[in-house]
Order: C-alpha cells, then structure tokens, then sequence
C-alpha cells in the first residue's frame, strides 16, 4: 500500500512510476494532462483541491521520472498504469477521481474498464473523441518552430488571445511565453513524450461512456480552443446523469474563473 506521505517509486502495472501522496481529508486520485511531470511546481499539490483531499498522483507513463516502456503506448495502457496505482491507494474501497485534459481521456477508460473502483468522477477541459469531437490535436505543433509553437498553444489555449489581444497587450503576452517556455523541461523524455501524442490522437470512448454509473462532474472553459465546450456538452449528452459547468477561462479555466475550484472541491465533497 502507498503510505499516507509519499514521494517516490512505486512499481504498478509492471512500471516503476513516480507516485506522491500528500494532504488530509477524502482519498483522490488527480491524472494530470498532456507532458505533466510532478518535478514542475507549482502543480496540483499546491492547488486548492490538495489543500482539501487525501491527494495521490504520479507522472504517467514515459513523462517524468517513471518509465518508459518499450513500444508505442494506448489509452488502455495509461487506464491500466492508473487503474494499479488505485489498488495500491484504496484498500478494496471505491476512489474519487480528478482527470484534467488528457487526464481526462485516461479517466474516461479508466471508468470504463473499472467502474468498481470509482466513486466519482470529475472530467476536465477533455474530449471524448470520436462522434463527439476530438480534442485539438496537439501532435500536429510539435512540427512546428518553437515560437511559432508556443504562439499556436497559447492561441488555442483561451481562443480570446487573438492576434489583435496579443497587440494590444505585448506584456501580458510576453510573460505568457516565457510560462509556456518554461513548462517545457529540458530534460524531458522527449521519446515518451511522443508516445503520449500518439495515443492520445487514437482516444475514443464515445460509444461506451454510456454506461457509466458512478456519479461525473464535467467542468470546461467557455474559451479553450484545445477542448471546446462543444465536446464537454457531447460528453454531457452521452453520460447518464452528468452534470456540466463551464466558465469564464480558456484549457487552464480552473485558474481564471475563481468559482471554478470551490465548485469542483464542494461537489467532490459530496459526492
């Protein structure tokens, strides 16, 4: 069993994965997005829902300090790395789960695979792919300059960073760019990396969310360019009994909005 405190590696799904464990209150297990490395601060242990929960994460697969494995990965390999790191954390009891972007895709199969295992489920700024819409394809910047690159990721990040915006606020944008910069670590597995873009391109739950039954909590910015609150409201049509909430922010609304954590904290509290 991972122990209250924790910061280190834990083998699960036959990986070592870098896994930590912090906080006080409800268990939670948070999957992070595209390129999360838990060695970037601040991160979610340092946002409310850390302040407020029994808080686990790891870096997935090829990202971080965990392994990467041989071969080209699928959405069932990260649902199956999540799903182990589950049964080392919930002692045969049901889990809340947080999944941000494309965390979200793998809690999505996740839910899926192992209803059993969660007891709510918060999906945020992610797409189901297929009839209801992929999200952006971020594989497709990696050709792409850097500044031009990170200019593309910023844009379609809050759709109201146009050209025009950009003009009119050249420090703002400026110290949005060497955010963006920054996030990126130099010594990231750029292999891994990859790997995820591949698998997230192939992500389609669609036509098997349908019979989820655990209490889900869909949460998105009214202006994300990269997942649309077009595929938050497919994601509401198709899961029974979801509830959707979208604010005033772009892919990271949860840091513009502030209604957008206590909303989320207060539902997983009672749910």
């Amino acid at each position: 069993m991972l122990e209250q405190e924790f910061s280190g590696f834990i083998e699960a799904n036959g990986l070592r994965l870098y896994a930590e464990r912090r906080g006080t209150g409800e268990l939670l297990l948070y999957i992070s997005g595209t390129g999360a490395d838990l060695r970037n601060k601040p991160n979610q242990f340092d946002s409310p829902i850390g302040h407020h929960f029994d808080l686990v994460s790891f870096d997935q697969r090829g990202l971080g300090q965990s392994e990467n494995p041989p071969g080209e990965y699928t959405m069932a390999d990260y649902a199956n790395d999540a799903s182990a790191v589950l049964d080392m954390i919930s002692e045969n009891s049901k889990v809340r789960v947080v999944g941000v972007s494309f965390g979200g895709m793998v809690a999505q199969e996740l839910a899926i695979r192992y209803p059993d295992k969660i007891r709510s489920l918060v999906l945020a700024c992610t797409s189901s792919g297929g009839e209801g819409q992929p999200s952006y394809p971020l594989h497709e910047l990696e050709a792409l300059e850097t500044s031009a690159r990170v200019r593309r990721n910023l844009q379609i990040s809050d759709t109201r960073r146009t050209d025009t915006w950009i003009a009119e606020n050249p420090e703002s944008w400026d110290k949005l760019k060497q955010l963006s910069l920054a996030s990126r670590r130099a010594d990231r597995d750029e292999q891994g990396a990859r790997k995820q873009l591949a698998a997230r391109a192939h992500h389609d739950t669609y036509d098997r969310l349908g019979g989820l039954t655990m209490p889900v909590l869909l949460v998105g910015g009214l202006y994300d360019g990269i997942a649309p609150s077009e595929n938050m409201r497919a994601l509401c049509d198709v899961i029974p009994d979801a509830q959707l909430r979208l604010y005033e922010g772009g892919h990271l609304f949860f840091l513009q909005d502030k209604r957008a954590y206590p909303d989320m904290i207060r539902w997983l509290q009672e749910h």
